[in-house]
């Protein structure tokens, strides 16, 4: 212990977890095979995206005619015939066609299932049960099977035959957050047309549902090797992206009011938001009474810190527009580096609080960001069918099993023959006639 603390914790950590080293290391899901039949939603997608860089054996199941999520793309434009959204979770994967809606697509899908660990679908509710190939189907076939199921509204409720398709937007607005979401009405009465609920950027509510189904099968392949016990997991995006609401629920429940749209503030604290600069849009943080304070010192404002001394005076809607106002007046006479240099002077030399500062990067910038690249955040990876890509790689920096990406991504029904030779050795008369009868 004492050799090791003579170099310093940065250099000690980078040694252990690397993520240039995680080849060399164990996968923690190598004896793990998952069946994908997630459908033109990227909460499946996600979902298995992490289970394979653990090291699971993923096999996504789309249709003849290729899954729709592979469409999924700005602007219609594709890299090689596929969206560039499903480029991003199409990572370690084996990809194979098969026709669930065809007795000959559930025979086969059947046989698959007796040998695998996880199922991960994202019909509508039932329709996997109506075709004989639903989890109380595959559990007479395979008790340890771990079976979850991603749909909006959940697999019961009154909402869950309602017949709707699960969609981010829907996943979004339905989780309560998006009410919650966009610029602050000047005029309550006569908003702005700008000024309307606003959904997240990206895909956040598939995201989250991914998320949360992960994380549910890993507790489940957890609890089978304490018990040797199967069981089936019902995900809503909804209810996943609903977890994230922060304050929003117990407020409503303590008030009997809901939280209003409020923009870049936040009614829990403040200041804590952005402030535009010379070049760009400037990040501070300094809510806390005595960090208050020392944002009203570097700015050269002792009056703020007296006119607005506590954090419930700094908490009231109308007070927050007035300080935002004027700390931008400080804040649009310098860059941010400007910024930042006077800031972190204030932290290392008086400290007497903290200010916290950041910039808002465009995608480029953070692409080109140092730190990102030496975390391996990002990734150039040499495909063998989409060539030299850079890939958004996982978060996860860890000692002994790491995850990591093998390829990104394989076209429509690449892995045919590899996957049914393997699993049935079937040879190439006989995926000829499947194909010829359209099962895959």
């Amino acid at each position: 212990m004492t050799e090791q603390k003579e170099i310093s914790w940065g250099d000690w950590i980078k040694a252990h977890d690397d993520p240039a080293d995680n080849r060399k290391k164990p996968e923690a899901l190598d004896h793990i095979t998952v069946l994908d039949c997630s459908y033109a939603n990227i909460a499946g997608c996600f979902a298995t995206s992490v289970l394979s860089e653990f090291g699971a054996e993923v096999i996504r199941i789309e249709p003849p005619e290729g899954d729709p999520a592979r469409t999924f793309t700005p602007w219609g434009l594709t890299h090689k015939d596929t969206g560039l959204g499903y480029l991003n979770e199409g990572r370690n994967k084996f990809h194979i066609t098969l026709d669930l809606s065809k007795p000959e697509g559930q025979d086969i899908f059947k046989k698959l299932a007796k040998n695998v660990d996880i199922v991960v679908e994202t019909y509508k509710p039932g329709q996997m049960d109506e075709w004989g190939i639903g989890y109380r189907d595959l559990q007479k076939l395979n008790p340890g099977i771990i079976y979850c199921a991603i749909y909006t509204y959940g697999q019961f409720g009154p909402k869950a035959s309602c017949g709707k398709a699960d969609v981010d937007i829907v996943d979004q607005a339905y989780s309560g957050i998006t009410a919650v979401t966009g610029e602050l009405p000047d005029d309550p009465d006569n908003p702005k047309p700008s000024e309307v609920p606003t959904k997240q950027g990206n895909w956040m509510g598939w995201y989250a549902g991914g998320g949360w189904a992960a994380t549910a099968i890993l507790a489940a392949l957890h609890f089978r090797n304490l018990t040797g016990k199967g069981q089936f997991i019902d995900v809503s995006p909804a209810e996943a992206f609903g977890r994230c609401i922060n304050y929003g629920l117990t407020y409503y429940q303590e008030f009997k009011e809901v939280i209003p749209r409020v923009g870049n503030y936040d009614v829990g604290v403040f200041p804590y938001t952005y402030f535009k600069c010379k070049d760009g849009f400037a990040f501070l943080s300094g809510f806390s009474d005595i960090n208050w304070k020392a944002l009203c010192t570097i700015i050269n404002r002792p009056d703020l810190q007296q006119q607005y001394p506590t954090i419930f005076d700094r908490l009231n809607l109308d007070n927050m527009k007035v300080m935002y106002k004027e700390i931008e007046k400080w804040t649009m006479e310098h860059t941010y580096d400007e910024i930042y240099e006077a800031v972190m002077d204030y932290n290392k030399n008086i400290g007497e609080g903290v200010v916290v500062p950041g910039r808002i990067s465009a995608p480029m910038e953070t692409m080109k960001a140092e730190n990102w690249w030496v975390r391996m955040t990002f990734e150039k990876i040499d495909d063998p069918y989409y060539d030299e890509l850079v890939i958004a790689n996982q978060p996860w920096k860890m000692t002994e099993s790491p995850p990591r990406v093998k390829w990104v991504c394989r076209p429509v029904g690449a892995d045919n023959e590899y996957v049914y030779n393997v699993k049935f050795g079937w040879g190439p008369e006989q995926l000829k006639e499947l194909k010829e009868k359209g099962v895959i």
